[in-house]
């Protein structure tokens, strides 16, 4: 019996981190920030993480990779390409459905697709999944324009989060109004936030500073920018308000130790992904 008991716990140790549990995050909470230091690891796709830190890469666009410790990928604004790598995503999340935010096709080994936009019978996007060490969940917004361009899209593009590691790490997606107080109360205190700064296609630059302020996320990663005039633009603007950094990679790792004290964007260089080695 002794012998069988040993065995037992051998094996419950063996287990691998997959079959970690999620740290509790503090997005729907009042949150003062975080203490920690005014730095932020650089890192491959696919090498192996430090406890309690999250990976995220820079594809292009709008789309990013986010890693956890447990071993899990996710992927925001999918369209059915990342890079050169052998590695499918876990999870996918396609904020609205526009060509360079999404597909049609993605491949059915993903298990978990989750599409940001209403359902053929007109219900908006509402997700809230649990995958080992990470939760994602959604936020619908509007969009302008139906397909004529005139009108508006309701709940046409979502908000989603991912809360990892203790981490509330938020994607605007194709954002085109100031969300509303409901909706930055769903939202929380999200310490990560990946938001367009292309001024015009979404949010005009001004409104999208006033967004960044309220929301005040350590880490700001802009996207959705096209070309080096757009993102100076907005650099210039909230280089008031935030510190600015360029670290000269597609990648940062990030925990709760390492969050900046003061607000900063960290401009990341696109790349598409590639298995290490």
């Amino acid at each position: 019996m002794i012998r069988l008991l040993a065995c037992l716990l051998a094996l419950f140790a063996a287990l691998p981190a997959l079959a970690q549990e999620r740290r509790p995050s503090h997005c729907i909470a009042l949150a003062e920030a975080a203490p920690g230091i005014a730095h932020v690891q650089l890192a491959a796709f696919g090498g192996p993480l430090p406890d309690h830190t999250v990976r995220i890469g820079y594809v292009g666009h709008a789309t990013f990779v986010i890693e956890t410790p447990g071993g899990l990928v996710a992927a925001t604004d999918y369209t059915g390409f990342l890079g050169p790598s052998a590695r499918l995503p876990d999870l996918v999340t396609m904020n609205n459905a526009h060509e360079t935010h999404f597909t049609a096709f993605p491949d059915p080994a993903i298990p978990h697709v989750l599409r940001g936009w209403p359902d053929r019978s007109g219900a908006p996007a509402d997700h809230f999944l649990e995958l080992g060490d990470m939760l994602v969940r959604n936020v619908p917004t509007d969009l302008r324009g139906g397909i004529d361009r005139a009108g508006t899209r309701e709940n046409g593009n979502s908000i989603f989060v991912f809360e990892v590691a203790g981490l509330c790490i938020g994607h605007l997606g194709h954002l085109h109004h100031e969300p509303t107080a409901q909706q930055y109360a769903a939202l929380g205190r999200l310490d990560v936030v990946m938001a367009p700064v292309d001024g015009g296609l979404t949010l005009d630059l001004e409104t999208m500073i006033r967004v960044l302020t309220r929301l005040r996320s350590s880490v700001v990663i802009p996207m959705h920018w096209f070309g080096p005039s757009s993102l100076e633009r907005f650099l210039a603007g909230i280089s008031e308000v935030f510190a600015v950094e360029r670290p000269a990679s597609p990648s940062l790792e990030v925990s709760l130790r390492s969050l900046p004290s003061r607000p900063t964007v960290m401009v990341l260089d696109p790349r598409p992904i590639s298995d290490p080695g």
